[in-house]
């Protein structure tokens, strides 16, 4: 499959910015999606996931109550909805599928075969 991410900015500190990715090339619906984020010295990390329906959801501790991940299996589009950013949410933010055979969330990169290209985020203070 093949993601293409975009959406990303700059923003001040309080203010919000919504990702989409958009796949092509499979069944949208037969994969889990996630958000990952790669700032400069830090390795990449695990920002959202979403089951293949959408119904379950999970999230880094730091981005809980800020951040929303969505997902539109009729648009093929993901989305990570970014509210009250803060200057260390600055990054690239990767999106990313991993085939599932069922409804769950994972959160670990190595679960993860099909990247996008990245969309930069910069929140300045």
């Amino acid at each position: 499959v093949q993601l293409q991410a975009s959406g990303g900015g700059l923003v001040q500190a309080g203010g919000y910015l919504r990702l989409s990715c958009v796949a092509s090339g499979r069944t949208f619906s037969n994969y889990a999606l996630a958000w990952f984020r790669h700032s400069p010295g830090k390795e990449r990390e695990f920002v959202a996931t979403i089951s293949r329906s959408g119904y379950n959801s999970y999230y880094t501790d730091s981005v809980k109550g800020r951040f929303t991940i969505t997902r539109d299996n009729a648009r093929n589009t993901v989305y990570l909805q970014m509210n009250s950013l803060k200057p260390e949410d600055t990054a690239i933010y990767y999106c990313a599928a991993a085939a599932a055979y069922d409804d769950g969330t994972y959160s670990h990169r190595d679960h993860y075969s099909f990247w996008g290209q990245g969309t930069q985020v910069t929140v300045s203070s």
